[in-house]
């Protein structure tokens, strides 16, 4: 038997997803095919919180192909971006930014923190970029960066803000963003593959603005009209969408019939896994409650322990991950609670008691059972 899935993406996914996936391919241009590609664009509106001027995307591809057409649609060669990083995936979108042609300033936070307010404002005062960019959870460290007050002053500045939602959306309130992108294997709850991204009206009018067109499988311009022709129940076609993605991504977002509700579930869902690391010793990388994920927990590694304590808690039937951080990596190791899962005591109390005994077995003192049982105290 496959071990739980317990790491920051692909998450494990629900009888109904899974199902859905698993039904005979179908022609993109079907009725069938039509119909779900139509619902998940409606769906993402309503999970993103946005109205029908904002435009949902969703390409065959990878989170990073989410960040390549965010970063390509709104900016262009010779203009000027800040890059907010806070882990692994802030570092990613600068590279993208640069081979892009774009000139690029990052501000670093601590590991751990995210970048503060004052250091993003006296960036942005002196670099005066057209586009910021911000990670919203970033999943090498667990830091959640709040978007709200980084958007507000982009806004007041003229720039852009776009939000690499890669490890939040579906799983924390939504930022209000020009760009807020994300991938199917999160917390969402679908399988990999899919690259989504919602752009607001002034990030569409920056894409027909640019002299120097973005690639053309990334081009806004050259998927706008499919996608409504979608939502209007009309064949078309331009590259070949993953069909079988699509049907179970519509069936993801149709279960998250109150997104509102959804991420209160993530914020308890990750109290509670909070309180039962406490009772274990275990220490979080985020320095703050405040700037934690809901999403995923990224953990310092017990005392006395290495790397190959991940698979002490994979031999217990229960998948986590490694550190990914390149300053951390060899002393922390990452545990998701997102998606369908949240939704399932049972399988994070499994989930708990696997690292418990993990503990254990490395010659730790540790009460298990108190561990599972501060899950539900609160």
């Amino acid at each position: 038997m496959d071990p739980l899935l317990m790491i920051p993406g692909p998450v494990a996914l629900s009888p109904a997803v899974l199902a859905a996936a698993a039904e005979p391919p179908v022609s993109h241009v079907s009725p069938v095919g039509i119909a779900s590609f139509g619902d998940a664009l409606r769906a993402m509106r309503r999970v993103w919180a946005v109205g029908d001027d904002h435009q949902p995307f969703l390409l065959a591809g990878s989170g990073t192909l989410a960040m390549e057409s965010a970063a390509s649609n709104t900016t262009e060669p010779g203009q000027r971006a800040l890059v907010l990083v806070s882990g692994v995936f802030g570092d990613r979108m600068a590279r993208i930014l640069e081979r892009r042609g774009v000139t690029v300033e990052k501000v670093t936070a601590p590991v751990g923190e995210p970048v503060s307010t004052a250091a993003a404002a006296e960036a942005m005062d002196r670099l005066r970029p057209h586009v910021v960019f911000v990670t919203h959870v970033d999943t090498s460290t667990g830091v959640r960066t709040d978007p709200g007050p980084i958007g507000a002053m982009a806004r007041a500045r003229g720039a852009l803000l776009v939000v690499d939602g890669v490890c939040s959306v579906g799983g924390e309130a939504p930022p209000v963003a020009d760009v807020v992108l994300t991938a199917s294997q999160k917390a969402l709850g679908a399988p990999p593959g899919l690259a989504l991204l919602v752009a607001s009206p002034a990030a569409l009018q920056a894409r027909l603005a640019q002299t120097s067109p973005p690639p053309l499988y990334v081009d806004w311009e050259e998927w706008l009209p499919i996608h409504r022709a979608y939502e209007e129940g009309r064949p078309s076609y331009f590259a070949t969408p993953a069909t079988s993605l699509v049907r179970a991504m519509a069936t993801a977002l149709g279960e998250i019939e109150d997104p509102a509700a959804t991420v209160a579930r993530h914020a308890a869902v990750a109290e509670g896994m909070r309180r039962a690391w406490s009772a274990l010793g275990l220490r979080l990388v985020p320095t703050e409650v405040a700037h934690t994920a809901s999403t995923l927990s990224a953990l310092w590694l017990p005392e006395g322990t290495d790397a190959s304590f991940v698979g002490r808690i994979g031999a217990q039937g229960v998948a986590v991950a490694g550190g990914l951080h390149s300053e951390i990596r060899a002393r922390t190791f990452r545990v998701g609670h997102m998606g369908w899962v949240t939704t399932q005591p049972a399988l994070l109390a499994r989930t708990v008691r696997a690292v418990g005994v993990a503990m254990r077995e490395s010659g730790l003192e540790v009460d298990v059972d108190a561990a599972v049982a501060a899950l539900t105290e609160g």
